[in-house]
């Protein structure tokens, strides 16, 4: 992403919701000890609503990435659901967060198969030459299985914790069936998909391979995707891990259209979908590995054929737990994420500063503070939650915030100073671990 030259957004100031000042109040009492974390807490856990969330005229909330004028489904999700568990008595809160699923429901609608969007219908976008079906209102158009997920699990969450069902109106009934459309579509892609994209900028993983159709792929039962959540196109077009992730979304959305919707049937239309979806993940995702013995892949195409590798955004293998689709005591995930954290993963790096997981979107030798953060609340030992916060609070080259990736030997070299998602990762691990009594004097 470290292409874009538009001028950025001005973002005007929102005031912070009291539960949010609530919590830095917290914060200053349980890690006064730890002065560095304390003050990376205290700027990473309101960077989204300080720099990046603007509150609409329509009661609608556009989010930025940060350094990049535009809405991402995935990482405006990411940047507000820390958030998510301090609604329930906060009406500030709820109107920022209800307003973000409500502008989701709209940009759905408008195109399911975009990753991005602007503010408003000012033709903005990440590439002006891109082959594709794109609208004013799309900031760029990589279709990413994980995208309208990620939506849906923002509104599920604040379902749940809040009780209020609100955002579920006819335009979130219309984005569900709109999604469900799309990834049954999306099982037969070369047979019934319109969607094409291609980039001549000289990228390989920025376009499609074979006239932007992607590579070829057999039916298993998965939703194919085009790219990966790094932006990145995918070498085997069944992303596990997103799929993995749609499952989830199935089981959550299915609830909604029983318990809110009333809709019988299309609560066991979906059903059907997950159990297909399902099925194909287990039967094509899982790869006996020599040394490591049946793991999660990261992609396939269906021919036997596996990408066995992990890359530091979510979602990937290390995040399966995370996401919901099995627990962390899961004897394959044990052994995935054994073989994610080893240099059996071509993207895991050991430096003399640090090591973990980085991704084909940075250069090589660049571990990600998300992949560290991420690492942590995965974690089935607290001392594994510590190692990672440790390692986050040592390597932000003393800029206060998190980054995007940084150099395994020297933490001073870096990719995206503001990026608002990995600051709120961080900030989801530290408070996780606050709350444990793990960071106590």
């Amino acid at each position: 992403m470290e292409q874009f030259r538009l001028p950025k957004i001005a973002m005007p100031e929102l005031k912070l919701p009291q539960s949010v000042q609530a919590v830095l109040a917290e914060a200053e009492t349980k890690l006064a000890h730890r002065p560095k974390l304390l003050r990376l807490f205290k700027n990473c856990f309101p960077n989204t609503l300080e720099t990046t969330t603007k509150l609409m005229d329509d009661g609608t909330t556009f989010v930025i990435t940060g350094d990049i004028p535009a809405m991402w489904l995935r990482d405006s999700v990411e940047q507000v659901i820390q958030y998510v568990p301090f609604a329930k008595e906060d009406a500030e809160l709820q109107r920022i967060i209800g307003g973000l699923i409500k502008l989701h429901m709209r940009y759905i609608q408008i195109d399911p198969y975009a990753n991005a969007f602007n503010e408003m219908a000012n033709d903005w976008h990440w590439n002006t030459d891109d082959i594709t079906d794109m609208s004013p209102w799309v900031w760029e158009r990589k279709f990413e299985l994980d995208s309208i997920c990620f939506s849906m699990r923002l509104a599920f969450a604040y379902w749940k914790e809040t009780g209020r069902a609100d955002i579920f109106d006819s335009d979130f009934k219309k984005a569900m069936r709109t999604a469900v459309d799309l990834w049954r579509r999306e099982q037969h892609h070369f047979e019934h998909s319109p969607y094409r994209f291609e980039r001549d900028n000289g990228i390989m993983t920025d376009s499609l391979m074979n006239g932007g159709l992607g590579m070829p792929v057999n039916y298993t039962g998965m939703v194919w995707s085009g790219f990966r959540p790094s932006d990145d196109a995918c070498d085997f077009h069944y992303n596990i891990p997103d799929n993995m992730f749609a499952v989830v979304t199935l089981r959550q959305m299915r609830e909604i259209a029983e318990f809110v919707f009333r809709d019988l049937s299309f609560e066991q239309e979906m059903a059907k979908l997950e159990r297909e979806i399902n099925h194909g993940i287990q039967l094509y995702g899982i790869y006996r590995h020599p040394e490591f013995g049946p793991i999660y892949a990261y992609e396939t195409d269906g021919f036997g054929n596996h990408c066995l590798m992990d890359d530091a955004g979510t979602p990937g293998l290390i995040s399966i737990p995370y996401l919901g689709y099995v627990g962390a005591d899961d004897p394959i995930y044990e052994n995935t994420r054994r073989f994610a954290l080893s240099k059996h993963n071509p993207f895991y790096y050991e430096g003399t500063a640090a090591k973990g997981i980085g991704s084909p979107h940075t250069p090589p030798g660049y571990i990600w503070h998300m992949a560290l953060s991420m690492q942590g609340l995965t974690a089935a030992s607290a001392e594994e939650q510590l190692e990672m916060i440790s390692l986050l609070e040592a390597t932000d080259a003393d800029t206060g915030f998190m980054h995007e990736g940084f150099h395994s030997d020297d933490p001073n070299e870096f990719t995206r100073k503001w990026f608002a998602w990995s600051n709120s990762l961080f900030s989801q691990l530290v408070y996780k671990a606050m709350k444990a009594g793990l960071l106590d004097a």
